[in-house]
């Protein structure tokens, strides 16, 4: 680990090391959050269906 260190601050690419860590943290973010909506999707659509069902059982009040 010591060598690759050393061989990036010798070549001087720190910038594209920091900027690589930055875009993995954003694309990881932004799949985090993603992955959240898409289960806020599902929840939501489970709770149309039971309203569905609902309104089919009891009639629809007019």
């Amino acid at each position: 680990m010591d060598g690759l260190i050393r061989a990036i601050a010798e070549r001087g690419d720190l910038a594209h090391v920091a900027l690589l860590l930055w875009a993995l943290g954003a694309s990881l973010a932004f799949f985090r959050a993603f992955a959240e909506v898409a289960r806020a999707h599902r929840r939501f659509d489970a709770f149309v269906r039971e309203l569905a069902c609902f309104n089919a059982r009891h009639g629809r009040l007019e």
